[in-house]
């Protein structure tokens, strides 16, 4: 019995709020429409706080309160969770207010919405590019900033994406290996180019020993005239790999590697 009365006092209670909802949309007081909106954005209600401030904004056009009800649409959406949506608005705020009372925040925010929003590292990294480029901005701007710290960490994590979208590249091209050409080079050249422009990132192992491999592979593919060259390069290759990484799980195949290039070295 208390449970069915519980149940009954709720949902009058949301009919109720239903009701109002409906009436604020009908009503033409901007006012009363942008209190609500903001009671409704702090009771984390963001689309009936969005639909509220959308309808009055071209009513507070050019006013204080419109910097305030960008600012909120902007947040609002981020709420929902509707990054691309939140970005555009964090962005129309800092063309409108470059030094408005919520530039800080906007500024970040741009970079944050888009590091959210940015795809798996196998996917078009044009998103992940322009968070950087957003967060790069935002710290120049705003270097003592709280949310500094964070932008720096979430921009080390997007630049990891790029680096890994360049080691899976890498990767393809030296499995693919002599098939319709020397693919082993272009592996070389897609890690080497990839440990320059990320040069903190996180697969710096999985780069150099990537780049030994395409070397070595290159050697036992050459001509004659090519392999000792190419087994001077892959020796000094190696010793470049293990002064970088003395303990690395892949050591004992490296001497192996090694073993081989020095009876070519040798004869």
């Amino acid at each position: 019995m208390q449970k069915n009365g519980l149940f009954i006092l709720l949902f009058v209670v949301l009919l109720s709020s239903c009701g109002e909802y409906q009436k604020l949309l009908k009503s033409r007081d901007p006012e009363e429409k942008y209190q609500a909106a903001l009671r409704y954005f702090n009771d984390k209600q963001y689309v009936k706080s969005q639909t509220l401030l959308d309808d009055v904004s071209s009513y507070y056009k050019g006013t204080e309160r419109s910097e305030d009800i960008l600012a909120y649409l902007a947040r609002s959406y981020m709420g929902q969770k509707a990054y691309e949506s939140a970005t555009d608005y964090y962005q129309a705020y800092v063309r409108n207010y470059p030094k408005g009372k919520y530039a800080a925040e906007a500024y970040f925010q741009v970079g944050h919405c888009q590091y959210l929003d940015s795809p798996d590292a196998r996917l078009d990294q044009a998103v992940t590019r322009k968070a950087i480029e957003a967060f790069t901005l935002f710290v120049e701007l705003y270097p003592e900033s709280p949310y500094a710290e964070q932008a720096y960490q979430e921009m080390s994590e997007l630049y990891d994406k790029l680096a890994l979208k360049e080691l899976k590249s890498a990767q393809l091209y030296y499995n693919l290996g002599t098939y319709l050409g020397n693919n082993y080079l272009s592996c070389e050249i897609v890690a080497k180019n990839a440990l320059k422009d990320y040069p903190s990132n996180t697969y710096q192992e999985d780069f150099s020993w990537l780049i030994l491999q395409a070397k070595y592979q290159q050697m036992v593919n050459s001509f004659e005239e090519k392999k000792l060259e190419r087994a001077r390069d892959t020796q000094d290759e190696y010793y470049n790999f293990i002064t970088e990484y003395p303990n690395s799980k892949h050591r004992k195949e490296a001497d192996k590697m090694l073993a081989q290039v020095k009876k070519i070295t040798k004869d």
